[in-house]
């Protein structure tokens, strides 16, 4: 598969990235660290790895904008763009710190607000998801496809725990035993960018998360609907952007998830 220009540059960011990970991580007990907000750490690895991906971007694409989780939204060096680029340097910065290997780096590129490309980069195991709107999803240069269960029986979910919400805990915690019930097992791995591309790989079944942010998702989003899969929100639509609430799966596991969590939801997460 010849690869769109874009996506080899992404994809060549995303590894220099990775190796800076794997660098730090051998000292990961000196590095400086800061609480961002309460159990939100960030520390100077994310920064550094950040800016990497966004020099090689920006020097190769000057036109285009940029949405990072450290550095926020950056306007294009030349004029208004119809490019931007959606970055997480490291999703699973608890892991990282804590020497947990689960952790990964995400890029997205959105043209005109939709999603064109996407790569989710595991440096720890050399794995490389990646897709291109109309061209599929790959794992190191092998086709995925998710999963193909009709019925949340025997199903493996991923999922996430609102650690940074503590008012949605009780709903989240009804959701899970709602599921819990159903399925065979959940897991709760700590990056949700790697959740929602090992669901594009069909390594798990089904997905759901509460208050995620755009970099979490953008680059995992377009890897399922390019791996056959479906994402919406808890109601059902599209707008998990805004909302930052999020499902996903194959269309029968997808509603199966949707179905059961229904009961549980409170106001704020109908929105």
């Amino acid at each position: 598969m010849s690869l769109h220009p874009m996506l080899n540059t992404a994809i060549k960011a995303a590894h220099e990235a990775g190796k800076e990970l794997l660098k730090a991580q051998k000292r990961r007990l000196e590095l400086h660290i800061e609480n961002k907000g309460d159990k939100d750490f960030v520390s100077e690895v994310d920064r550094h790895a950040e800016r990497i991906i966004i020099d090689m971007l920006s020097r190769a694409y000057p036109s285009h904008s940029f949405l990072a989780e450290e550095s926020g939204s950056q306007a294009a060096k030349y004029g208004d763009s119809e490019y931007e680029w959606v970055i997480d340097p490291l999703d699973g910065t608890t892991n990282f710190l804590h020497g947990h290997p689960q952790f990964s780096v995400s890029i997205a590129l959105k043209k005109d607000n939709r999603l064109l490309l996407g790569l989710v980069h595991d440096p720890l195991r050399d794995e490389l998801f990646y897709a291109e709107r109309g061209k599929g999803c790959y794992l190191n240069n092998q086709r995925l496809r998710v999963s193909t269960p009709i019925s949340l029986n025997d199903t493996l979910l991923a999922t996430g725990f609102p650690f940074k919400y503590q008012q949605h805990l009780e709903a989240y915690l009804n959701m899970f035993k709602a599921l819990f019930a159903q399925v065979a097992d959940i897991r709760r791995a700590g990056s949700a960018a790697l959740d929602l591309a090992y669901l594009a790989a069909g390594r798990v079944d089904g997905f759901w998360e509460i208050g995620l942010k755009p970099w979490d998702i953008a680059a995992g989003v377009l890897l399922i609907e390019e791996a056959g899969g479906l994402v919406t929100d808890f109601g059902g639509s599209h707008h998990y952007f805004e909302t930052g609430n999020l499902v996903a799966g194959n269309p029968k596991i997808l509603n199966g998830i949707l179905q059961t969590i229904k009961p549980h939801l409170t106001a704020d997460l109908k929105l």
